[in-house]
């Protein structure tokens, strides 16, 4: 038996699944570390719970080693795995994990994927391609890096999801970000070369330090132009064929790169650009499963549950690597204007005209607030044999499909 503990700060519904799945396992004894209250988990896991405990503050190093401390005293003292798949929670859980000696990422891989500044840093020195970059103490240090390389993207050392992320087009409009968000000693601001091309994701799968499986995505536009743009909405396509020439480069350097910052298993998110002259360069890596429906998006492309995938992977450091066998493409459904929704228009067309390549939705709600990511307050998601088809049927449901705000 294995007696993993999910450390969960917000019980999400994506969440809620990766918890599911590690619950459902046959000779995993689960208990959950939560601000939540215990009957979200009660409620959901029913039987399947095997210890909740209540933490105020989930992020916090002390207070989670005093939960795994309680839930580990109730199992005779053993824990044997220590998970969460929030991005902000993998350097807690790693010194947490050295402190009981649980197995798993360490504190000092862990800082690796958290800090973008230290990753660049490891993978320039180990000659893999990423964005200039240079890390700003203060406002003098971040105007003589824009004096180098413009344009450039601002961003904090340990972001995600493009989250108070701004490009910067000139001397003047960093000015006025430093104005907003002024760098110090202990908060530097990450400034990198704006890659100008297409944006890409590399997902995969290591086990026991060995890559067995990975996957690519194509984003249109970039999350950092959807962000700019709230009129634009945002697609991801996963092609079909990625085992050919197109994405050779991508295949190499992937690998390269999660072996150089040290993952040894787990399932990963790497972000990485083509640049208009064809070269490559890696943005940055996450070392969690990966957001916005992309785990649900994996399933639908492999035949093949991932968040169950994850599961055992993270309890058993088992994965049976899959084939790919449907190209999948999602639209994040974006309202135009502000305010709440106010209604939906177009799906019931798009649906009787694109028929069975819809195999999932979910339509904003009248009422619901207006979303501030670049996942937008819904998603389509379609599936074809072929990648031609998908992304034909993901330009129709943009011209189809409407969400007003007001």
């Amino acid at each position: 038996m294995v007696n993993a503990i999910f450390v969960v700060p917000y019980a999400l519904e994506t969440t809620m699944r990766f918890v599911k799945a590690l619950a459902g396992q046959p000779g995993v004894n689960l208990g959950v570390l939560s601000q939540e209250p215990g009957d979200r988990f009660t409620t959901a896991l029913g039987s399947k719970l095997g210890c909740y405990h209540y933490l105020r503050d989930p992020m916090d190093t002390d207070q989670l080693a005093d939960g795994v401390r309680s839930i580990a005293s109730s199992w005779g003292g053993r824990v044997d795995r220590l998970v969460g798949v929030l991005e902000q929670l993998q350097e807690p859980l790693a010194a947490v994990r050295e402190h009981f000696h649980i197995r798993g990422m360490s504190l000092d891989e862990a800082h690796n994927f958290r800090d973008k500044s230290r990753m660049k840093d490891i993978l320039r020195a180990n000659d893999i391609p990423c964005a200039r970059h240079g890390l700003a103490h203060s406002s003098a240090e971040a105007l003589a890096f824009a004096d180098q390389c413009m344009p450039l993207v601002a961003k904090p050392v340990d972001g995600a999801g493009a989250r108070n992320t701004m490009r910067i087009d000139s001397r003047d409009d960093l000015a006025g970000y430093l104005r907003t968000m002024p760098p110090s000693k202990t908060m530097p601001l990450l400034l990198e070369e704006f890659i100008q091309g297409e944006e890409h994701s590399f997902d995969s799968v290591s086990v026991g330090g060995k890559h067995v499986f990975h996957s690519i995505s194509n984003y249109s536009p970039t999350p950092l132009e959807v962000m700019e743009h709230p009129w634009i909405q945002w697609c991801v396509v996963l092609p079909r064929e990625i085992e050919g020439d197109e994405y050779a480069d991508i295949r190499y350097v992937g690998p390269r790169a999660l072996d150089a910052l040290g993952m040894f298993t787990g399932l990963t998110h790497m972000e990485w650009f083509r640049r208009h002259d064809g070269s490559i360069a890696v943005s940055e890596v996450a070392a969690r499963p990966p957001g916005a429906q992309f785990t649900t998006l994996l399933s639908y492309a492999h035949d093949l549950d991932f968040y169950d995938g994850w599961a055992r992977l993270m309890a058993f450091e088992e994965f049976s690597p899959p084939a790919r066998r449907w190209s999948v493409g999602a639209v994040f459904l974006r309202g135009q204007g502000n305010g709440e929704v106010k209604s939906v228009r177009g799906f019931e067309e798009a649906r009787r005209e694109l028929g069975g390549l819809i195999v999932q939705s979910r339509l904003p709600e009248p009422g619901q607030s207006r979303a501030e990511s670049y996942e937008g307050e819904g998603y389509v998601i379609l599936r074809d044999k072929e990648t031609a088809k998908v992304e034909a049927g993901l330009r129709r449901v943009l011209e189809l499909i409407r969400v007003e705000l007001g």
